[in-house]
Parts: structure tokens; C-alpha cells; sequence
């Protein structure tokens, strides 16, 4: 593991840098360049860190993510637009965030002195709206111009581009991931576990879009932690993109939110309702090159997984959630 490192994170205020910035901060020196927009470190231990450095600031702000980078060994890029509901009633932000944020990113970590490793968080949206057991270099598969669907997927193709040539203009040591439906204890304000255990814990009504067919993979947090530590320290994995999810999972969206019912004691009810919007109908990774070029293998199986985060939403109170 990273010790004695400066690890620069955007978005780390968010689910994903939380957690990795906790287990980072007793051995490093965390920066954090947040707007707090989703928040999951105020109020937590982390906050108050030692090792901890706080920057309010958006990442498109290039001025506030040079003068944040200042000293960094390792950068993680995280901030962006999350959520579909989201990016779907804010398409130019989505695209402007993704797009100014990795430009700003990569010019800063050129200028930078002792930049090790800088991640790039692309998604599995860039496959499409079928994707079974996809690979790294198959293509990609975007929705039609003007579809608001569709802008995250083409901005986030775009960044992985932008840090591809980076590495093989610049020799940046660059690596993008594409992560597969991440989910687990601390999430916050979005995601289809996050909506199917709160409501169950509160007995409410849980709903999937049209008639819940579409198959996903999920991913446990824990997994996407050690995949990102990984692509920090293994030299091997500069200038490539990895697939990083848990293909063992897969299930129907509409059985997901059944198990997380039965798995919380709850006597809500599960509903079909009508969604005239593109939606992903399957997305499953082949994680193969993860496992060679990285030693990355999934842990936590789905079961296992949803009854660690039901577990901490009971601890909380619900309401304020």
C-alpha cells in the first residue's frame, strides 16, 4: 500500500474518494478538491484528520485544481456529474464538468513535478446499452446527438481519449478505469441499491424502471478500493484502461430490489413503472485483463455485499437520509 505519498483527489468528498481517502490518510497526505454537492465526508472522522487537506473549489476551476495539485506524487480524478436522473436534466453541466475538469487535471499534473499515477474514473456507459462481458478494446457504443442519456457515456469516452494521449505525448503516467456499478455502505443521494434499501428499511414503496428485465453487475466497494490501489502502485498498469466489476453478480434489476427486500425483513412492495427514457438493458464486464496485468479478483459476492450495506443503512436514521 501507498505510504508517504501526496494523493490528490477531485470529487473526493464523494462515496468512492471517502473510502479511499480513509484508508489512504494514516500512512499519506490526502488533498481533497470538492464542491460538497454529494457529500459523504462532513460529519465523519476523516473530516477532521490530521493528514487531511480540504479544498472547496470545481474542478473546473483551473487556477483552484493547479494550486490543490501542488506537491502531489499520485492524482485520482472522481468529480463529475453523477446520477442519471442528473446528468439527464443537466446535459451541457455533465459534458462541461467532464470535459474542462480532465483538461484542467492533465494540464496541471504535466506542470506538475513528481506526478507517480494519475487515474481517470471513465464509466461502463461507455459500451452502450448492451454490453455482455465486454472487454477493454471492444468498441463502444454511443447513443444518438441529442439524447441527454448519452452525453456522460461520450464525455467520459472523451477524458479517456484526452489521458490515452497524454501518456503517449507527454509520457504522463496515466490510467483510466471503468467502473461497473459500484455500490455499498456510505453511498449517498443516488444509485439503484442506495433507492431499493432505503425504501425497504422505511417499508416504501421500491420501484424499477419499465418492466425491471435489464441485467446489471454490481461491484462492492471494497473490490473498487483494491482495484484503485492497485492501478496507484502497479507500474504495469500505465497507459491502459481497465474494466473493473464483479461479472459473478449479475442479476435482473427487478430480482435485485426482491433480494434487497427479503434480505432487509421488509414487507414493502416492489413496482413496475413506465420510463420513456434509453436505458442500459445489459452490462456485464469481462475483468480479464484487471486479473493479468493488475492481480485484481472481486471478493464480495452480491448476497454478502447487500447485507454489509443494509447493515449500515439500519444504523442511520433513515429519515435523514
Amino acid at each position: 500500500m501507498l505510504e508517504g505519498k501526496h494523493i490528490f483527489i477531485t470529487g473526493g468528498a464523494g462515496f468512492i474518494g471517502t473510502r479511499l481517502s480513509a484508508l489512504l490518510a494514516p500512512r499519506n497526505r490526502i488533498t481533497i478538491l470538492d464542491t460538497l454537492h454529494r457529500d459523504a465526508l462532513s460529519g465523519t472522522p476523516l473530516a477532521e484528520h490530521p493528514n487531511v487537506s480540504f479544498v472547496k473549489a470545481d474542478v473546473r476551476d483551473a487556477h483552484a485544481v493547479r494550486q490543490a495539485m501542488s506537491g502531489a506524487t499520485h492524482v485520482v480524478h472522481l468529480a463529475s456529474i453523477a446520477g442519471v436522473d442528473t446528468v439527464m436534466n443537466n446535459p451541457w453541466l455533465t459534458m462541461d464538468v467532464c470535459l474542462k475538469g480532465m483538461v484542467n487535471v492533465l494540464e496541471a499534473a504535466r506542470d506538475c513535478q513528481g506526478i507517480e499515477r494519475v487515474v481517470d474514473f471513465s464509466t461502463s456507459e461507455v459500451f452502450g446499452r448492451y454490453a455482455y462481458r465486454v472487454r477493454e478494446g471492444d468498441a463502444t457504443s454511443l447513443g444518438a446527438v441529442g439524447e441527454a442519456r448519452w452525453t456522460y457515456a461520450v464525455s467520459k469516452l472523451a477524458t479517456e481519449h484526452l489521458c490515452h494521449v497524454s501518456y503517449k505525448q507527454f509520457g504522463l503516467p496515466t490510467v483510466a478505469v471503468r467502473p461497473f456499478n459500484i455500490f455499498g455502505p456510505g453511498q449517498v443521494g443516488s444509485g439503484a441499491i442506495h433507492h431499493f434499501v432505503v425504501r425497504a428499511l422505511r417499508g416504501e414503496r421500491i420501484t424499477v424502471h419499465n418492466d425491471g428485465s435489464q441485467i446489471r453487475a454490481w461491484c462492492y466497494i471494497d473490490d473498487m478500493i483494491d482495484a484503485l490501489l492497485l492501478v496507484l502502485e502497479k507500474p504495469q498498469a500505465v497507459g491502459h484502461t481497465f474494466n473493473i466489476g464483479n461479472p459473478r453478480t449479475a442479476v435482473t434489476v427487478y430480482n435485485l430490489a426482491r433480494l434487497v427486500k427479503a434480505l432487509a425483513g421488509s414487507r414493502c412492495e416492489v413496482a413496475c413503472v413506465d420510463w420513456p427514457h434509453p436505458d442500459v438493458e445489459l452490462r456485464v464486464p469481462d475483468i480479464s485483463s484487471a486479473r493479468a496485468l493488475l492481480g485484481f479478483e472481486p471478493k464480495i459476492d452480491l448476497e454478502d455485499g447487500l447485507l454489509k450495506t443494509i447493515d449500515w443503512y439500519r444504523a442511520r436514521d433513515q429519515r435523514a437520509i
